[in-house]
């Protein structure tokens, strides 16, 4: 079910295309009721600082050698954000959030053996 949800954001972005090393994400929906059903009131809900890669840039250019910097995220990713920061961007009704490629803090990983491929060039 959330492939099918991450497709329809992917869909939606198609003809936004993030400049050098940004990432488009769309944050998680906060979680507005307690395990035990109470429904909680907006302002005790917490900044959601988790959200699913939509969209990324084709990355930063080193100064030193020139080269391309490839971003340590791709689309489809879980990432944690920072609390503060991020550009809103509104696409077809739907808010997202662009952040540098440096600016994300880490990806959560699926496997229980954790990612590899965060390493930088």
């Amino acid at each position: 079910m959330a492939s099918a949800a991450l497709k329809t954001a992917a869909r939606q972005v198609t003809r936004f295309q993030p400049m050098f090393d940004r990432v488009l994400v769309e944050r998680f929906a906060p979680e507005t009721k307690t395990k035990s059903g109470i429904m909680l009131p907006e302002k005790a809900v917490g900044k959601v600082l988790e959200a699913t890669v939509v969209a990324v840039g084709p990355g930063a250019t080193s100064r030193e050698t020139g080269k391309l910097i490839p971003p340590a995220v791709k689309v489809g990713d879980r990432v944690l954000l920072p609390e503060y920061g991020g550009t809103k961007v509104e696409l077809e009704d739907k808010e997202y959030f662009l952040f540098r490629d440096t600016d994300i803090l880490g990806k959560y990983s699926d496997s229980e053996g954790g990612s590899t491929d965060t390493q930088r060039h």
